[in-house]
């Protein structure tokens, strides 16, 4: 927020003050500025810049208009208390163009129709070949500079999901493996091939490690109003989620189901269970982590819910298409991804998030 945009939103201050004496009946219009405004804010927060005390003064009248708590308000979560993962591997600054092993267009093309014919999942072939042709992350990669706030922020939530799933593998006789969290920028090639900050953070089963391209968070914010440190947590434990499921031999069963033809998309399907149950994995870390750290502070559950929400099939087609398709979901409903997360962060027990058996998404 700097004093050059403080100074264009003058006259949104004019309006707030007369709508506060009820002068002028544009509360409608003021209060589409001040979602704006607290996106703005929000970003602000979250790349952990400070709001001088006169931006604090002013945003906070504004927002009393709306009787809204914007992020800014409420002190942000605690997440210093958490030890730091030395799994975090920093490949912004390398291109990540190799597709496939060195395959082009057309092999990839024909790797695809291989795949589909044969009931095998074309990622999975793309990534042995990609094995072959070395390491997906090379040895360029670096670990990140101690001094960015984002990646150690990234590095506390990883850690803490490795104390948290080390000890609940630990009470059920068996083994965590921790994965890596690769961070990158635009692209990058996984064992799974090669994906672009377009589909998101994503975890690879193949490499067992997780994808984050730190952008997404800016876009969270931007286009689903879904910012807050909370909020970006729940997405980095969801795709821990993912990798505890490998662990447990949830995803080569969804191989395997895939191969013999089972339903995988749709409302009911199985990719949707999966998710959830990703999801509910999430929760269960928040659970632990907030008996641990005491870190959450009100209004931090609430972000977490909110990007639950905002990330939810039937949300997604509406902003996109305009109608929800239910034969196309992939990760749930907003309703189902809220549900299965609250019901780990109330409960923090694992066996509850058995998706695959629910009757009641």
């Amino acid at each position: 927020l700097s004093s050059g945009m403080m100074r264009s939103e003058i006259p949104i201050v004019f309006i707030a003050i007369c709508s506060i004496f009820k002068i002028l009946p544009f509360k409608n219009r003021l209060f589409f500025h001040l979602k704006s405004l607290n996106n703005q804010v929000c970003n602000r927060v979250r790349m952990r810049k400070s709001l001088n005390n006169t931006e604090t003064s002013i945003f906070k009248q504004l927002f009393s208009i709306t009787r809204a708590k914007p992020c800014f308000m409420h002190t942000p979560m605690r997440w210093k208390r958490a030890r730091r993962s030395d799994n975090v591997v920093d490949a912004r600054g390398r291109s990540g163009m190799r597709l496939g092993g060195g395959l082009g267009l057309g092999g990839i093309a024909i790797v695809v129709i291989i795949g589909l014919l044969s009931g095998q999942d074309p990622l999975q072939i793309l990534g042995q070949l990609a094995n072959q042709g070395g390491p997906a992350v090379s040895q360029q990669s670096q670990r990140p500079a101690g001094d960015d706030p984002q990646t150690e922020f990234v590095r506390a939530i990883l850690g803490d999901t490795e104390d948290t799933w080390r000890a609940l593998f630990q009470q059920a006789g068996a083994e965590y493996r921790d994965p890596t969290l690769v961070l990158f920028r635009g692209g990058v090639n996984s064992a799974c091939g090669f994906a672009s900050s377009a589909v998101g953070p994503f975890y690879c089963p193949g490499d067992q490690q997780v994808y984050l391209d730190l952008q997404f968070f800016d876009e969270m914010a931007r286009r689903f109003s879904a910012a807050g440190d909370f909020a970006q947590a729940y997405v980095i434990a969801h795709e821990v989620g993912h990798h505890v499921q490998t662990l447990l031999g949830v995803s080569q069963q969804m191989q395997s189901a895939r191969q013999r033809g089972a339903k995988m998309e749709g409302d009911n399907g199985l990719l949707v269970r999966q998710e959830l149950q990703a999801d509910c994995f999430a929760g269960v870390w928040a659970y632990h982590a907030q008996q641990r750290h005491d870190w959450l502070e009100e209004g931090d559950l609430e972000e977490a819910l909110n990007a639950a929400n905002a990330i939810g099939d039937d949300n997604l087609q509406k902003r996109s298409q305009g109608r929800v398709v239910p034969d196309a979901f992939t990760h749930g409903t907003s309703a189902q991804r809220v549900r299965w997360f609250r019901d780990g962060f109330e409960h923090g027990d694992p066996a509850r998030c058995d998706t695959f058996k629910a009757t009641r998404l």
